[in-house]
């Protein structure tokens, strides 16, 4: 936990990942669009990478990617964050924590 928790701290918009999965290429696309710069790390290409899968299914998220983090704090996965985008909140929660300037 408490390297997820280090991980996650790292900048802004964090997204925990893994190369193959289309859902974290999409929401990692939606970022990219945006302008934001996110920490990513690919599950399936680092050390450890199954432990971290498994502290963050503790925390919560099914399936365990995309896990996407804002200021630190856990948002949730794909669903989550395409519901705050729909409802208009992801951008502003962005710009909150220094993600956008725009």
């Amino acid at each position: 936990m408490e390297r997820v928790t280090k991980l996650a701290s790292e900048k802004p918009v964090v997204i925990f990942s893994k190369s193959s999965c289309c859902m974290s290429h999409t929401i990692k696309t939606l970022f990219y669009d945006f302008g934001v710069n996110p920490a990513v790390h690919e599950l399936d290409e680092i050390s450890r990478g199954r432990e971290i899968e498994q502290t963050l299914s503790r925390l919560g998220c099914n399936p365990s990617v995309p896990a996407v983090f804002i200021g630190g704090e856990f948002v949730g996965g794909a669903n989550e964050v395409m519901s705050l985008h729909l409802n208009r909140a992801l951008i502003p929660m962005l710009r909150r924590v220094g993600a956008l300037w725009v």
